[in-house]
């Protein structure tokens, strides 16, 4: 009988790994349930995050084609710093605007077939469309503020569309954020700008760097690291 055990994964939730006697490699299933993954005897969990990683991407796309319900008129994203609907229109294209309010609003052609994959497809980009809008707007001078005060310099900024990244900054000192951003409280949205900022000194995960993050965070780096891990998106 296989030996199950279970790992914490970021995008999957609790992956569950089972170890079958006369299992060769590693071979992943992905279910509504979550991502099971069957491994040879005494494989070590660095080894399947290694493996997990070469195909995260391909394993995350069947996962929201399975996990996810499909998008409709009823669907609403309502974080603290990002509020978007989907509102019927009379244009025959997917559209997306911002009321007075701020919130983004996706315009969809009134007799819209939600069943569609193709449908599901292009709301979802018009979604992120309007998610990098935001992201635009707001982060850079977020980032901006967080650098100033701590006296820190970059060299650019890009919002990019990763969903297993939050963020990341190069030995140039150019730091990317990811529009999923606009989905987290905004203390771990504080957080991941401070890290990345931390990086442009400290470009390890080093005593060094964590020692400068608790000071940059009032010493709450690893507990807004362990939110941030189990946070889950709404998109």
């Amino acid at each position: 009988m296989p030996v199950k055990r279970y790992i914490e994964d970021k995008d999957f939730g609790r992956i569950t790994l089972s170890t079958r006697r006369g299992a060769r490699r590693i071979t992943m299933r992905i279910k509504p349930e979550g991502l099971f993954l069957t491994v040879p005897p005494y494989t070590k969990t660095e080894k399947v995050a290694e493996v997990l990683e070469q195909f995260r991407e391909d394993l995350l796309e069947r996962y929201r084609q399975i996990a996810t319900k499909p998008i409709d008129f009823s669907f609403r994203i309502e974080a603290e710093c990002f509020r978007l609907s989907l509102s019927p229109s009379k244009l025959k294209c997917f559209t997306v605007k911002r009321k007075d309010s701020g919130e983004m609003v996706v315009c969809c052609p009134e007799r819209t077939d939600f069943s569609s994959k193709e449908v599901q497809k292009l709301v979802r980009g018009a979604i992120l469309r309007a998610m990098k809008k935001t992201a635009a707007e707001f982060l850079p001078p977020l980032l901006a503020v967080w650098a100033e005060r701590y006296g820190m310099t970059y060299r650019k900024v890009k919002i990019t569309g990763a969903q297993s990244r939050w963020g990341s900054c190069t030995a140039a000192r150019t730091i990317s954020l990811s529009c999923y951003l606009m989905l987290v409280p905004s203390h771990l949205m504080d957080y991941v700008i401070l890290h990345e900022l931390a990086h442009t000194r400290e470009m390890n995960h080093g005593p060094h760097f964590w020692e400068l993050l608790d000071r940059m965070t009032a010493g709450h780096a690893r507990q807004f690291r362990n939110e941030l891990r189990a946070f889950r998106t709404s998109f």
